[in-house]
């Protein structure tokens, strides 16, 4: 039995109280790369963000390399500008077929069998996720998640996409915050707790620390050194 099954077994010994949660990140855990970063080669290959989008975008990426602060939500409206004005629906469709054809192939098959190890022991998995939600609800077909939080943006009164969020991107410490919210509205308090918890970047260190287990995936040099320090498993995924 490997460490991980054990640390599993450990937390989901008893069939009774709280629901018991396990927590995924998508991009750089379940998946081996980037969802919005391959949207945004995809929409450029296709001609639909115009020259000065992606500079921009491209100078926000090079911002965020480097630690500087960013806004997450502008970003993400910057790369929403390829689908303004269209329906919702149709641009469901195309981020349905952008997943199936770019970022289907880099799923992790050892995030698939993580998520069914977990499933055997009775617990209910979730993804918690920075990238737009209808990548993450197609991504559910390949990736048996329970449930999804991920970032929403909004709609018009007319049925059109928004250049904005909905409320704010699920990125960093918010990811916490956001299951912790949902699940206080689907269970209650009290009613739930999070038995494991995956991440890959050190953005990803409050949702771990939320966690009864830690589980650094492949993670980036300062979420390696908070694996180090806090007792995280480290999975070379």
């Amino acid at each position: 039995m490997t460490a991980q099954s054990e640390a599993m077994q450990t937390a989901s010994r008893n069939g009774e109280g709280p629901v018991r949660l396990a927590a995924f990140d998508f991009d750089g855990t379940s998946l081996d790369g980037n969802s919005p970063v391959m949207l945004v080669k995809h929409l450029a290959k296709l001609r639909m963000l115009n020259p000065t989008v992606l500079l921009r975008i491209g100078l926000w990426a090079t911002a965020y390399k480097l630690r500087l602060p960013q806004s997450e939500a502008w970003v993400r409206g910057l790369v929403f500008r390829a689908f303004a004005g269209k329906p919702k629906a149709e641009v469901d469709a195309f981020l349905h077929d952008f997943y199936d054809e770019c970022v289907a192939p880099h799923v992790r098959e050892q995030a698939r069998r993580a998520i069914d190890a977990w499933h055997e022991q009775g617990v209910t998995v979730i993804c918690v996720s920075a990238t737009f939600e209808p990548i993450i609800e197609r991504a559910m077909r390949d990736l048996p998640f329970d449930y999804q939080i991920s970032t929403r943006m909004k709609v018009n009164y007319d049925g059109t996409y928004a250049c904005e969020v909905d409320g704010v991107p699920v990125e960093g410490d918010r990811k916490m915050i956001e299951l912790r919210r949902f699940a206080n509205a689907k269970w209650g308090e009290g009613g739930w707790e999070l038995v494991a918890a995956y991440g890959d970047h050190h953005s990803d260190r409050a949702l771990l620390a939320g966690a009864q287990q830690g589980f650094a995936v492949c993670p980036d040099r300062p979420l390696g050194r908070t694996a180090r320090e806090r007792g995280y498993r480290v999975l070379e995924w």
